[in-house]
């Protein structure tokens, strides 16, 4: 996530699903993978379903605030931490790996992760926001690796009792490259019990919401979920 990016498209759909999470009544937290703002693209300006109707009817209050986001050049993940937008616990500390040597990146890496297990250990859900999604081999020990989630991350919140959903960004490659990733994330150990989901947000800037789920929270979330795609998500949400 990069501030610059905040009330956009993406927000809509990360936001609204969560806001659709919340009768199931598990704290929800947030760890926005917060990086410094880039300026080589013009990311971000994904904002015209703020005018129109398919998206307001879709989550009318989420619609309105994020609009206002945008339209008072308020872009900051600070606007986002707003009850109005969504209950929950958020962590916002900037990985910030510009001007760090491999060890000094891995040595600050580690201490943010750690204060993020401790923001977060409440949290029944944990929705993560990596710009990227889940690391790739080419950005293994580069200074691009805060943009991507680590396995071990994901890991260290299940084993702490979250259910973990992680944003995946969809480059040139088909559903079912996403859908075999999620599934060999999932067949380690450490996430014994867990149950799989992959949501695509289909509309605009494609993406996808990976799940990794505690078994305790499984009926109730597979039921949100459902419950959601029968209104009008249904037209930008498919369940893989």
């Amino acid at each position: 996530m990069q501030n610059r990016y905040s009330g956009d498209i993406g927000d809509f759909s990360k936001l609204g699903l969560l806001r659709a999470l919340q009768v199931c009544n598990i704290p929800i937290g947030i760890n926005w993978y917060l990086v410094p703002d880039e300026t080589h693209n013009s990311d971000g300006c994904h904002v015209s379903y703020l005018e129109k109707d398919e998206f307001r009817q879709c989550d009318e209050v989420l619609w309105h605030e994020l609009r206002k986001v945008v339209h008072n050049e308020k872009r900051t993940v600070h606007s986002l931490q707003n009850k109005s937008i969504l209950t929950a616990v958020h962590y916002s500390e900037v990985l910030d790996f510009s001007g760090k040597k491999r060890n000094e990146r891995d040595m600050v890496r580690v201490g943010w992760h750690r204060q993020a297990l401790r923001q977060l250990a409440q949290a029944g859900i944990i929705c993560t926001d990596p710009d990227n999604g889940l690391i790739v081999p080419s950005a293994q020990g580069t200074s691009r690796e805060n943009k991507y989630i680590l396995p071990e991350e994901i890991q260290d919140y299940y084993q702490q009792g979250s259910s973990v959903i992680y944003y995946q960004h969809k480059a040139r490659k088909p559903d079912s490259f996403y859908i075999l990733q999620h599934q060999a994330l999932l067949r380690n150990s450490t996430f014994g019990g867990a149950f799989g989901q992959v949501l695509k947000f289909s509309t605009t800037s494609q993406r996808y919401y990976c799940f990794v789920i505690q078994p305790e929270h499984y009926t109730l979330i597979k039921s949100a979920l459902y419950r959601m795609l029968n209104g009008p998500w249904s037209n930008h949400f498919v369940l893989l």
